[in-house]
């Protein structure tokens, strides 16, 4: 379990509402968010918060914390269990560190980061010039029906991208950059919702999330590329 508490991340009572808790989650990504606030700009802030959401956001994943966060007390490390799972741990890195490092990494180099940082472009990149096209008339059938096959598309990119994530663990070298491809997907996996509310709706609150968002997730995929250069 993370050291932060999630709901103190997201500044909500462990009462909160799923509906407050992503109102809470939108206003404090538009605070800390470069492009929207450059004074209290904070990329670790907006990492905080995605790992945040992605567990409250989701209901299954929100119960699962609670009982987590219920059950931390008889995991202590002063504990039976608490001893029993830091044995374990230990066991588990010991193992890790025996297997055949490298060879594991360029599989996973192979097999995951590179097909999944293609299909993330695939989605990303084409977006301005789909938004450019639908100003035009944003009420014209023909216009919106083009942008919302290029919205299927994505979801199709998306779920190919999330099965190949999935695929294999990551290395211990990479867990950094698993991790901002996996705060990625899901921030693609939100804008996408939110892209297509405006399909429904026209209302143009949910384009402009739906491409901060995608701005957040390009950013997330940035930090990746330059984080495996490193390795």
């Amino acid at each position: 379990m993370a050291n932060s508490n999630h709901y103190e991340t997201l500044q909500v009572s462990s009462r909160a509402t799923q509906s407050e808790i992503k109102q809470a989650y939108r206003r404090l990504v538009k605070l800390f968010h470069p492009d929207s606030n450059s004074e209290t700009a904070g990329h670790e802030e907006i990492v905080r918060l995605n790992a945040a959401y992605e567990i409250l956001g989701d209901t299954q994943r929100r119960q699962s914390y609670d009982r987590q966060m219920h059950k931390h007390s008889t995991t202590a490390p002063g504990s039976r269990q608490g001893r029993t799972a830091s044995t374990q741990t230990q066991y588990s890195q010991k193992r890790q560190t025996g297997q055949d490092t490298d060879e594991q990494l360029q599989q996973w180099l192979t097999q995951v980061y590179k097909p999944v940082n293609q299909l993330l472009a695939r989605i990303l990149n084409p977006l301005t010039a789909q938004i450019d096209k639908l100003s035009a008339d944003p009420f014209d059938d023909e216009l919106l029906e083009a942008f919302q096959t290029y919205l299927n598309t994505c979801r199709d990119f998306l779920n190919q991208a999330q099965q190949r994530f999935r695929s294999m663990p990551n290395p211990a070298p990479v867990a950094g950059v698993a991790a901002h491809l996996y705060y990625c997907l899901n921030q693609v996996g939100d804008g996408i919702d939110e892209l297509e509310f405006f399909t429904l709706n026209y209302d143009d609150y949910y384009l402009h999330t739906g491409q901060e968002l995608f701005r957040i997730a390009a950013g997330l995929r940035r930090e990746a590329q330059v984080a495996i250069r490193d390795i």
